[in-house]
């Protein structure tokens, strides 16, 4: 065999390896293809497809679609990118880990629903758990009100994403349901709401206004000043939250 025929045969056995069965199939693979195809795409066929294994070769690593789609979500909310420490004050930060974990939760409705389930670990989170309470530790925090002050900053931004994707999927506003609530009955009824109706130009508190809210709470909480979190306020980005599902 020549050179050139030899070459062009090997070249062909590499390409064949390559649709083959990897070499090291292991969880952490899986559990990567499946995020990279999307939680709300994820199927068994998939990501055996994408892996280039039989669906029953993939069953020796996963015990069904449940037991993957828990993998894939832990894995991507360990890859949500907490924010730089650049030399920021603790409301700067916390405020933008709120935007970070609101816009993933909106990319990924499903990861919210796995996160609602319990799917992602304790063990998968404990790196990003600690690097949270090591910045606030750093800004005289103690580890206990570090925690309390990430858990409740976090779960406002989940509560917060949860009402946007229920709007984004109604096609319409609190407000106008509420005018389409009040159009159901009489004039005389629900006179609180109709006076809050009244009042309302928009569909309630953005992210950043629910988020400072509770900064204000904690500072005070701390003895140290709160004004200057109510600046951190961003009028741009509060505008753009309706249409954050389609960009």
């Amino acid at each position: 065999m020549t050179s050139t025929a030899e070459g062009t045969q090997r070249s062909r056995g590499e390409a064949r390896g390559k649709t083959g069965r990897p070499a090291r199939l292991d969880r952490e693979m899986i559990a990567r293809a499946a995020a990279e195809i999307g939680l709300d795409r994820v199927t068994m066929k998939a990501v055996a497809d994408r892996l280039g294994v039989s669906v029953p070769g993939l069953y020796h690593h996963v015990e069904g679609r449940e037991d993957l789609m828990q993998l894939a979500a832990e894995y991507s909310a360990a890859r949500i990118r907490l924010p730089e420490d650049h030399g920021q004050s603790w409301p700067e930060w916390l405020l933008e880990w709120s935007r970070v974990s609101y816009h993933a939760f909106l990319s990924q409705p499903e990861l919210l629903v796995q996160s609602m389930r319990g799917s992602v670990s304790v063990d998968r989170m404990a790196v990003h758990v600690d690097a949270v309470i090591g910045f606030l530790m750093r800004h005289g925090f103690s580890p206990v009100e570090a925690r309390n002050a990430y858990t409740i900053v976090s779960r406002c931004a989940i509560g917060a994403a949860i009402s946007q994707i229920r709007q984004s999927e109604s096609g319409r506003g609190l407000l106008a349901e509420y005018h389409r609530v009040l159009s159901t009955h009489e004039p005389d009824e629900l006179t609180s709401l109709r006076r809050l109706v009244a009042e309302m130009q928009d569909d309630g508190p953005t992210l950043e206004q629910q988020i400072c809210t509770v900064l204000v709470g904690i500072a005070v909480q701390r003895s140290e000043p709160w004004r200057p979190i109510l600046e951190l306020q961003s009028p741009a980005a509060a505008s753009s939250e309706f249409d954050a599902l389609h960009p």
